[in-house]
Protein backbone atom coordinates (compact mmCIF):
# COMPACT_ATOMS: atom_id res chain seq x y z
CA UNK A 1 0.00 0.00 0.00
CA UNK A 2 0.81 3.17 -0.80
CA UNK A 3 2.38 5.81 1.87
CA UNK A 4 -0.04 8.68 2.19
CA UNK A 5 2.01 12.39 1.96
CA UNK A 6 2.01 15.44 3.67
CA UNK A 7 3.62 18.63 2.23
CA UNK A 8 5.95 20.42 4.49
CA UNK A 9 6.44 24.01 3.69
CA UNK A 10 9.55 25.88 5.33
CA UNK A 11 9.96 29.69 4.72
CA UNK A 12 12.19 32.54 5.68
CA UNK A 13 11.31 32.46 9.29
CA UNK A 14 14.19 31.84 11.57
CA UNK A 15 12.55 31.68 14.82
CA UNK A 16 11.41 27.83 16.02
CA UNK A 17 13.08 26.37 12.46
CA UNK A 18 15.59 24.32 14.71
CA UNK A 19 13.11 23.45 17.23
CA UNK A 20 10.31 22.41 14.26
CA UNK A 21 13.08 20.17 12.54
CA UNK A 22 13.66 18.51 15.56
CA UNK A 23 10.28 17.77 15.99
CA UNK A 24 9.70 16.55 12.38
CA UNK A 25 12.31 14.17 12.83
CA UNK A 26 10.63 12.59 15.48
CA UNK A 27 6.96 12.47 13.45
CA UNK A 28 8.72 11.20 11.00
CA UNK A 29 10.45 8.25 12.62
CA UNK A 30 7.38 7.86 14.65
CA UNK A 31 5.01 7.60 11.16
CA UNK A 32 7.32 6.29 8.81
CA UNK A 33 5.29 3.30 7.57
CA UNK A 34 2.45 5.37 7.11
CA UNK A 35 3.42 8.82 5.92
CA UNK A 36 5.65 10.47 3.43
CA UNK A 37 6.74 14.02 4.50
CA UNK A 38 7.66 16.02 1.11
CA UNK A 39 9.82 18.94 2.01
CA UNK A 40 9.62 22.43 -0.19
CA UNK A 41 11.70 24.88 0.68
CA UNK A 42 11.10 28.61 -0.40
CA UNK A 43 13.99 30.72 -1.50
CA UNK A 44 14.20 32.71 1.90
CA UNK A 45 13.89 29.58 3.03
CA UNK A 46 16.80 28.33 1.66
CA UNK A 47 18.70 31.34 2.69
CA UNK A 48 17.69 30.85 6.73
CA UNK A 49 18.30 27.18 6.34
CA UNK A 50 21.90 27.69 5.26
CA UNK A 51 22.68 29.93 7.55
CA UNK A 52 21.16 28.03 10.36
CA UNK A 53 24.09 25.65 8.82
CA UNK A 54 20.85 23.34 8.62
CA UNK A 55 20.56 21.80 5.13
CA UNK A 56 22.53 18.37 6.05
CA UNK A 57 20.16 17.67 8.72
CA UNK A 58 17.19 18.06 6.35
CA UNK A 59 18.87 16.41 4.22
CA UNK A 60 19.57 13.21 5.83
CA UNK A 61 16.38 12.85 7.65
CA UNK A 62 13.95 13.54 4.90
CA UNK A 63 13.95 11.85 1.33
CA UNK A 64 11.69 14.23 -1.11
CA UNK A 65 13.11 18.14 -0.71
CA UNK A 66 12.72 20.78 -3.32
CA UNK A 67 13.35 24.59 -3.49
CA UNK A 68 11.54 27.02 -4.88
CA UNK A 69 12.46 28.05 -8.67
CA UNK A 70 9.33 30.04 -8.71
CA UNK A 71 5.63 30.22 -7.74
CA UNK A 72 5.06 27.28 -9.85
CA UNK A 73 8.44 24.90 -9.69
CA UNK A 74 8.22 22.77 -8.22
CA UNK A 75 4.44 21.99 -9.15
CA UNK A 76 3.33 21.90 -5.51
CA UNK A 77 0.53 23.87 -6.48
CA UNK A 78 -1.09 21.50 -8.87
CA UNK A 79 -0.44 18.49 -6.73
CA UNK A 80 -2.02 19.88 -3.49
CA UNK A 81 -4.86 20.49 -5.64
CA UNK A 82 -4.85 16.83 -7.01
CA UNK A 83 -5.39 15.76 -3.43
CA UNK A 84 -1.94 13.94 -3.71
CA UNK A 85 -1.57 15.08 0.14
CA UNK A 86 -3.42 14.87 3.41
CA UNK A 87 -2.92 17.98 4.41
CA UNK A 88 -0.05 21.08 3.98
CA UNK A 89 1.68 22.04 6.88
CA UNK A 90 3.88 25.43 6.85
CA UNK A 91 6.77 25.59 9.68
CA UNK A 92 7.43 27.76 10.53
CA UNK A 93 6.06 30.73 8.42
CA UNK A 94 7.40 33.94 8.26
CA UNK A 95 5.14 36.84 8.87
CA UNK A 96 5.99 38.04 4.94
CA UNK A 97 4.35 34.34 4.24
CA UNK A 98 1.08 34.81 6.44
CA UNK A 99 0.68 38.03 5.01
CA UNK A 100 0.98 36.36 1.39
CA UNK A 101 -1.78 34.06 2.18
CA UNK A 102 -4.08 35.94 4.36
CA UNK A 103 -4.30 38.80 1.69
CA UNK A 104 -4.48 36.06 -1.69
CA UNK A 105 -1.01 36.62 -3.05
CA UNK A 106 0.19 33.71 -4.54
CA UNK A 107 3.77 35.07 -5.22
CA UNK A 108 5.91 32.49 -3.87
CA UNK A 109 5.56 28.70 -4.33
CA UNK A 110 4.47 28.10 -0.62
CA UNK A 111 2.23 30.91 -0.58
CA UNK A 112 0.63 29.61 -3.99
CA UNK A 113 0.50 26.47 -3.15
CA UNK A 114 -1.62 27.25 0.63
CA UNK A 115 -4.00 29.27 -1.66
CA UNK A 116 -4.62 26.38 -4.25
CA UNK A 117 -4.91 23.90 -0.75
CA UNK A 118 -7.53 26.08 0.38
CA UNK A 119 -9.17 26.29 -2.67
CA UNK A 120 -9.48 22.81 -2.76
CA UNK A 121 -10.55 22.11 0.42
CA UNK A 122 -7.08 20.63 1.13
CA UNK A 123 -6.07 21.19 5.12
CA UNK A 124 -3.38 23.78 5.79
CA UNK A 125 -1.89 24.21 9.29
CA UNK A 126 0.52 27.32 9.93
CA UNK A 127 3.16 27.93 12.61
CA UNK A 128 3.31 31.49 12.15
CA UNK A 129 6.75 32.81 13.59
CA UNK A 130 5.12 35.79 14.52
CA UNK A 131 1.86 34.82 16.85
CA UNK A 132 1.20 37.50 19.54
CA UNK A 133 1.84 40.71 19.65
CA UNK A 134 4.81 42.47 22.18
CA UNK A 135 8.46 42.10 22.29
CA UNK A 136 10.17 38.53 22.30
CA UNK A 137 13.65 37.16 22.02
CA UNK A 138 14.49 34.96 19.39
CA UNK A 139 18.05 33.08 18.99
CA UNK A 140 20.55 33.60 16.37
CA UNK A 141 22.93 30.91 14.80
CA UNK A 142 25.42 31.81 16.77
CA UNK A 143 23.26 31.03 20.13
CA UNK A 144 23.68 34.68 20.61
CA UNK A 145 19.37 36.61 21.68
CA UNK A 146 18.34 39.01 19.30
CA UNK A 147 15.17 40.98 21.04
CA UNK A 148 12.14 41.67 18.11
CA UNK A 149 9.30 43.72 18.17
CA UNK A 150 5.50 41.82 16.44
CA UNK A 151 3.01 44.16 14.96
CA UNK A 152 0.19 44.06 15.63
CA UNK A 153 -0.55 44.32 11.88
CA UNK A 154 1.70 41.01 11.99
CA UNK A 155 -0.72 39.34 14.44
CA UNK A 156 -3.73 40.44 12.41
CA UNK A 157 -2.87 38.68 9.13
CA UNK A 158 -2.32 34.98 11.91
CA UNK A 159 -5.80 36.18 12.84
CA UNK A 160 -7.46 36.56 9.34
CA UNK A 161 -5.94 33.07 8.81
CA UNK A 162 -7.25 31.56 12.04
CA UNK A 163 -10.72 32.41 10.37
CA UNK A 164 -10.89 30.79 7.36
CA UNK A 165 -12.43 27.68 6.07
CA UNK A 166 -9.80 24.53 6.84
CA UNK A 167 -7.10 26.83 8.19
CA UNK A 168 -5.28 26.35 11.51
CA UNK A 169 -2.98 28.04 13.31
CA UNK A 170 -0.39 26.32 15.29
CA UNK A 171 1.17 28.64 17.96
CA UNK A 172 4.60 26.49 18.88
CA UNK A 173 6.37 23.62 17.02
CA UNK A 174 5.10 20.91 19.71
CA UNK A 175 1.40 20.88 18.37
CA UNK A 176 2.44 19.73 15.45
CA UNK A 177 2.79 16.23 16.60
CA UNK A 178 -0.82 16.34 17.28
CA UNK A 179 -2.08 16.87 13.73
CA UNK A 180 0.09 13.80 12.91
CA UNK A 181 -1.23 11.52 15.44
CA UNK A 182 -4.80 12.89 14.39
CA UNK A 183 -4.14 12.06 10.88
CA UNK A 184 -1.72 8.73 11.15
CA UNK A 185 -2.30 7.74 14.75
Amino acid sequence: MAKRKVAWGITGAGDKIEKTIEIMKTIKEKFDEEVEIEVFISKAGDQVVKYYEISHEIESNFNNIWVEINANAPFLAGNIQLGKYEFMLVAPASANTVAKIALRMGDTLISNASLMGQKADVPLYILPSDVEEGTTITQLPDGKDLKITIRKEDVEHVHKLANMDNTYILKKPADIAPVFDEYFG
